[in-house]
Parts: C-alpha cells; structure tokens; sequence
C-alpha cells in the first residue's frame, strides 16, 4: 500500500497534464522512497523507468534503451542503441504526440561515468526532447552531486526543469500509517528510531510487538538496520572512518566544533568540512537558538537523522552481545529501559511540528511561521533550554512549551520550571501562550492550576488527533 505524499504526487500530476516537454528534478537521501514515489506516479501512464547502473556510458544507453522499447515499443523488443543521441532520436520520435513519461532514476551514476554526459545530455534535450511530448523525470541519491551539477547555474542542465522536489523523511502523522494497530506510544517510537525513513518504516511489522520488531531490525547480526550507518556512509563517503569518528563524537554528547575536534584528535576545519557533508546528507544539522540565530556562541552541531541517533546510541555498545546472538537480553536489559530518555528529543520535534501546524491553522492565538527551541541564562544566572519555541514573525508574538516522554505525569515542578522561562527569549516577542506536553498526562495540581486559555495542557495522544 502506497503511503503518504500527497503532495510531492500533485506536483508531479500537474506537470504531466501541462502539455509539450516538462522536466522535474527528485532528488533526495538513499531509502527515502523516491523510486517509489516514482512508480506510483507512472502506474496506469505510458511510461518508461530505468534505472542507472554504476557502469560505462555505453553500456547504460544499451540497458536503458532496451528498457524504453520494451515500455513503449514491445513490438520492437531486442533492438538497443549504444549511441546516447541515437536513442534520444529514437525516443523522440516515439514520443511526438503521446504524452509519455521517460523517468532516469540515479543520474549520478552515468554521469560520473562520463564527463561528457550532462552537456550530450542537454543537447539532446534542447534539440530533440524539447520538440516531443516528453515528460522527463531524473532522479538521484546523492543530495550534494544533485544540488551541484544538476540543480545549480553551472549545470548543462540549468534553465531545462520546470520544477523540482527534495524528497524528505515522513512526518510523525504519515510514519503511523505504516504501523496503524499499534498505540501512540509505539508509534511515536517507530518514528523516533527510523527518523520517518520510507523504506525503514516498511520494516516494521504492526501484527507483532514493537520489542520483536526493534531487536529484529537493529539487534540481530541479520538485522537490515544492524549494518545499515556504515553502508550508507561507504556509498557516500571515502573516508568512512572519519565520518564514524565523529557521528561517535556528537552520539556522546559533543556537540561544538572545538569539542567534536578534541575528542576525534582532528583540526576543526577537517571536522566542520564533514560535518557539512553529514549536512548535507541528512546525518547532522547546524541548530541555532531561535531568535539568536546571530549568536555564534549559540549553535550546536546535532544527530537529526533517527536511525543513525538511535544507533550510534546503543548498537556499539551491544555489538558482542549481538555478534552472539544475545542481543534480545542486551535490548531488554539495557535499551528498553532507556528508550524513553532517548525519545525525549524525537518528542520535542514532535511537539515543534505539532505546534507550526496549529499555528499555521490560526488555533494558537497567532500565526507561527517558524519553530525551533532556545537555551541560554536564566533569570538566575543559570543555564536554562527551552524546548519548543513557535515564533510569529509578523505579529511579533511567541509560545514557548515544556515537554516530557516518561512515565509519570507533569508535576508542579515541570509547570514551576516553564513559567520560569517567561521573558527569556528576544523581549520584541510578546509571550501569548504556554504549552506543557506530557506522555502520560498532568498532575491534579497542574490541571487545577494551569491558567485557561493561556496554558494548554498536551498529551502525546493530543499530537495524534
């Protein structure tokens, strides 16, 4: 069952209705679900997908147009071309009338095979293609080659795309449509160790329990998530080893340059130079304090890919245990117990996202345009976070939120400690709400208390509804 994107498949339907040549560009990380998305769009369409190997040019052009005849022109099966422009006559030829899709997935791969591809690539668009009824779609992995040689000013390519989409993981709301009969809860862990990847999601079988599924995935040597940080950087990366180093570095809690530099033995520049490539990728990301973006002394480096935090958490620590095929007693030893502590950042993303969509929606007494969270001095000269900020830049107002993934409910401390952070952001922000999310709901004294209208009370359920 086809999952989710809506959207991205309403761009994609409303460039194939406009008539006379289109491009669209889809690019994103590997196990994102873009050859799904792919060949759900082209179901029921005259359409040709081939896939790119990591082979010569030629022998590319042999399978791919091998691929287009037996899509379009069965009648022609066992013809191939070895000539790029040969086949694109051929393609276009074919194409003149019928509305009809050519979809490249994994450009990358041809291109850098020969250097010469793009720029043949181009001519056979703007000589031949642009003539047809070609609907094409190149796709790729490699989120920097894309950007790069494909989407920027310096591309062959530039000016030839009608639009583009950037493939991203699943939202908390789309994640739980891949396990529909477990509860909230579970749910809500799913999302937090897959990161809203498609193709982990897909793992996760609902007709068993969320512990089978975890040790099955990530706590058995079998396990297609036990390998997968490695073989993912190993496709990305030369220098695996460096890019392990340092995702270890910010997993223990290193999260400045300087201290990631000290703990990896490495200069900074050689650490900030992979950091931006585990940016670029989706591994890692440069989080500033909101309203204090300005503040170099207030960003951090952070995890922000679920699969990869949760498994430089607890995988190396198990591996004996796993490589034994014990690592069913190390998960309910020793993970299980600290999976909520784990969760505790998943949520507060949940919650930010929770509150831009309410925001947006006009059910938080503004219009939030931006979310993120905030740390810094306290009113008592203490260090202070919070952990969701939702800003409206154009009334100039604020909410701020609390928020708690455990066991037990919100006491009077969690509610005393958010209305100590009142006024602690930029002052040009007038506070008109406060928020305190809870997985297991608010004390008697926090409901009795709790200001109407100005503190909203949140369950994890509440996000789900």
């Amino acid at each position: 069952m086809f999952i989710g994107r809506e959207h991205e498949l309403s761009v994609l339907e409303e460039t194939y209705r406009q008539p006379g040549f289109r491009m669209t560009v889809i690019y994103g990380r590997r196990r994102i679900g873009k050859s799904t998305l792919i060949t759900e769009f082209i179901k029921d369409k005259r359409a040709s997908y081939y896939v790119a190997a990591r082979s010569s040019l030629e022998d590319n052009v042999k399978k791919w147009s091998a691929q287009f005849i037996s899509d379009i022109v069965p009648e022609m099966e066992g013809v191939d071309f070895s000539d790029l422009e040969g086949f694109f006559k051929f393609a276009g030829n074919c194409c003149k009338d019928e509305r009809t899709i050519i979809a490249l997935d994994e450009i990358p791969y041809i291109a850098e095979s020969d250097e010469s591809f793009l720029s043949r690539f181009q001519g056979a668009i703007d000589t031949v293609l642009s003539n047809s009824n070609v609907y094409l779609i190149i796709c790729g992995s490699a989120v920097s080659f894309m950007e790069k040689k494909i989407l920027s000013e310096k591309s062959p390519l530039f000016g030839r795309r009608n639009n583009q989409i950037f493939l991203k993981p699943f939202d908390y709301l789309d994640s739980a449509k891949f396990v529909p009969r477990f509860n909230n809860e579970e749910k809500a862990i799913v999302f937090g160790i897959t990161g809203g990847v498609a193709k982990y999601l897909t793992l996760f079988d609902d007709s068993i329990s969320l512990d089978e599924n975890i040790i099955n995935n990530y706590f058995k040597p079998s396990g297609y998530l036990y390998e997968e940080p490695h073989n993912l950087l190993v496709q990305e990366f030369s220098k695996v080893s460096n890019y392990n180093t340092v995702i270890e570095a910010c997993s223990g809690g290193a999260n400045k340059v300087n201290e990631i530099a000290n703990k990896v033995h490495e200069s900074s520049s050689a650490v900030l130079y992979i950091i931006k490539n585990l940016t670029t990728v989706g591994v890692m990301a440069k989080i500033s304090a909101i309203t204090d973006e300005n503040n170099k002394k207030k960003v951090n480096y952070e995890i922000v890919d679920g699969m990869y935090r949760f498994w430089y958490k607890f995988v190396p620590k198990g591996r004996a245990a796993i490589e034994l095929n014990r690592g069913d007693v190390y998960y309910n030893t020793y993970v299980k117990n600290n999976l909520h502590d784990f969760m505790s950042e998943t949520f507060e993303e949940m919650c930010r996202y929770y509150v831009l969509l309410r925001g947006l929606d006009g059910e938080s007494d503004c219009l939030i345009t931006k979310v993120g969270k905030w740390w810094g001095t306290g009113h008592d000269r203490v260090h202070a976070d919070i952990d969701v900020v939702g800003i409206d830049e154009i009334g100039k107002k604020a909410v701020i939120g609390e928020c708690k993934f455990k066991n037990e409910q919100v006491d009077k401390s969690v509610y005393e400690t958010l209305m100590s952070r009142k006024g602690l952001i930029d002052r040009k922000y007038m506070e008109v709400k406060y928020m305190l999310f809870s997985l297991s709901g608010f004390s008697e004294w926090v409901v009795e208390n709790a200001e109407a209208g100005r503190v909203s009370l949140l369950t994890l359920d509440d996000l789900y509804r």
